[in-house]
């Protein structure tokens, strides 16, 4: 049974299926529409470093064949193989996204879904509706990104620029337009390499009836040895259940082989990026073919009806040349993620992206956009007495509603920790913010020489981001049998991790002046694999 993600959910393709031979089908349809699916290869920093990893219509396959667009099929709008075993290593995300192509929004969207298909069975499905989107163009609709292990993640994240917006997003270039080569003249008798002719794809649940799409660019017959996945059938949208987090647990069955190679199905070498191949006469994506333009943050994100007057300058003056450009590196940086790193000091945490509520440090929002609430979060009187008591009171306030919140603390340096299941130690004075569904507790440190015999610290557990605060860069270290840190420079230490309370103080060392103030540390006890983080500041 194939696991059902809402957007923002991730989960490890490992504990999907155990094979990395996938086919990824999309459906996307709306009345009157057309749309151009694709996957972008994204670097380690997000950018499309490489033209040859984008793949589309007129580019459908990665230079070593790892990303192969396969048609439409199955009741899908458009299809791809990805074989994860021979991604390069420079490509660290796989961006599928759908534009518009012509007039249109996608809140006209019937509703549709990414879904991804191992062996001949269905392992995953994101579903989305109109209802999310508003004015967009371009939706980025799901990603596998590199995080130690391949990993999935529902984005469903759109933009009002359509296609060029997305391309400078993720740092592409719009390619000047060359004349076409003139069409060559066709026989009768149908090219070899032609692909059967596809029946209509069935019309999704509650979705309008459509009239019958533009005949569309011929497309490669599908892989010897790849199965196309059979239609799906019609479900009810996930999104009136509650939102859930997707369970980590594998579904049953065992190893599925991949399927065998598929030969090269392509009659043709590819094309230069953002160029026809010779005989094609279909148009190229909007944005492509057209002079570079000046950078411009896309509609709606970070811009307003009407721009203030620089500083200093009487309103109607001419504003000085190369202002925009002067700014331009200091734009908000959307990404479609619930969390959201603006720069080393700021982040940014969508609240419409998973649908949870967030617990902040009071005081810590420094600019929201859209409809948000902000409630004061209490301890309890059990809770205001523990934190008494240890010194690790949180003052929280609760984030609510659908919008954009950005969050900072005293210019300290932030750091977004995502939990999949597992625990994280963090001393309260270093969070500023964290999901809902994160579950905290005070944790107590044995210890032996000091006065009351132990410290106190929070530990945070669960499926969700807490973000980690800390003065200056700092350092992550193993820990080893002989691990030690200052109490009042430790940040964060994994929680499967022994802490002990270490004293040197001895009464006759400290009745001499010249006393080295490293009386009380913190040694660290652990199997391989566990770590300690420090600040270059003590508190």
């Amino acid at each position: 049974m194939a696991r059902e993600f809402q957007r923002g959910h991730k989960a490890k393709i490992s504990d999907l299926t155990a094979g990395t031979d996938l086919y990824v089908g999309v459906q996307i349809t709306g009345p009157g529409l057309t749309f151009d699916i694709s996957c972008f290869g994204l670097d380690a920093e997000e950018r499309l470093s490489d033209d040859r990893y984008f793949v589309f219509f007129n580019q459908p396959k990665s230079p070593e064949e790892s990303i192969q667009l396969l048609g439409a099929q199955a009741g899908d709008s458009e299809s791809f193989r990805v074989t994860l075993d021979r991604i390069p290593p420079q490509i660290h995300k796989l961006a599928f996204t759908a534009t518009l192509d012509g007039a249109g929004q996608m809140s006209q969207i019937a509703p549709g879904y990414v879904r991804i298909v191992a062996g001949g069975e269905e392992v995953a499905r994101y579903s989305f509706n109109g209802s999310e989107f508003t004015t967009e163009r371009a939706v980025m609709l799901g990603d596998f990104y590199l995080k130690d292990v391949w990993r999935f993640a529902a984005v469903g994240q759109g933009f009002d620029g359509g296609l060029e917006a997305l391309l400078k997003n993720f740092g592409g270039e719009v390619m000047e337009e060359e004349a076409p080569a003139a069409p060559q003249p066709q026989s009768g008798a149908a090219p070899g390499f032609a692909p059967p002719p596809q029946t209509s794809a069935p019309p999704a649940f509650g979705a309008p009836s459509a009239p019958a799409p533009a005949p569309a660019p011929a497309r490669q017959p599908a892989p010897q040895g790849f199965t196309p996945p059979p239609a799906p059938a019609p479900a009810p949208s996930v999104h009136a259940a509650p939102t859930i987090i997707a369970p980590m647990t594998p579904p049953g069955g065992g190893m599925v082989p991949p399927p065998a190679p598929a030969p090269a199905p392509y009659s043709q070498p590819p094309q230069p990026y953002g160029q026809q191949a010779p005989g094609q006469t279909a148009p190229l994506p909007p944005g492509y073919g057209q002079p570079p333009q000046a950078p411009q943050p896309p509609p709606g994100y970070g811009q307003v009806p009407a721009q203030p007057a620089a500083y200093g300058v009487p309103s109607g003056a001419p504003q000085a040349a190369g202002v925009s450009a002067a700014l331009e590196k200091f734009k908000e940086t959307p990404t479609g993620q619930r969390w959201t790193q603006q720069n080393k000091k700021l982040i940014r945490v969508d609240l419409g992206i998973g649908g949870q509520p967030v617990l902040a440090r009071q005081g810590s929002m420094v600019l929201y956009q859209g409809k948000v609430d902000f409630g004061y979060k209490g301890a309890g009187f059990a809770g205001r007495i523990t934190g008494n008591a240890t010194g690790q009171e949180m003052q929280l306030m609760r984030c609510t509603g659908q919008g954009q919140v950005f969050l900072a603390e005293n210019s300290t340096n932030l750091h977004p920790v995502e939990l999949q299941g597992d625990a994280i130690c963090v001393s309260a004075e270093n969070v500023l913010a964290f999901d809902e569904s994160l579950q905290y507790e005070v944790r107590r440190i044995e210890g032996h020489g000091i006065p009351g015999g132990a410290l106190f610290t929070m530990q945070f557990q669960g499926t969700g981001t807490i973000v980690v605060k800390t003065h200056g860069e700092p350092v992550v270290l193993p820990v080893t049998p002989t691990t030690f840190a200052d109490c009042n420079a430790v940040v964060a230490w994994s929680a499967a991790a022994q802490v002990i309370v270490s004293s040197q103080v001895r009464m006759r060392r400290n009745a001499y002046p010249g006393d080295t103030g490293e009386s009380v540390n913190l040694q660290f006890r652990a199997a391989p694999g566990n770590f300690v983080v420090v600040q270059p500041y003590e508190v």
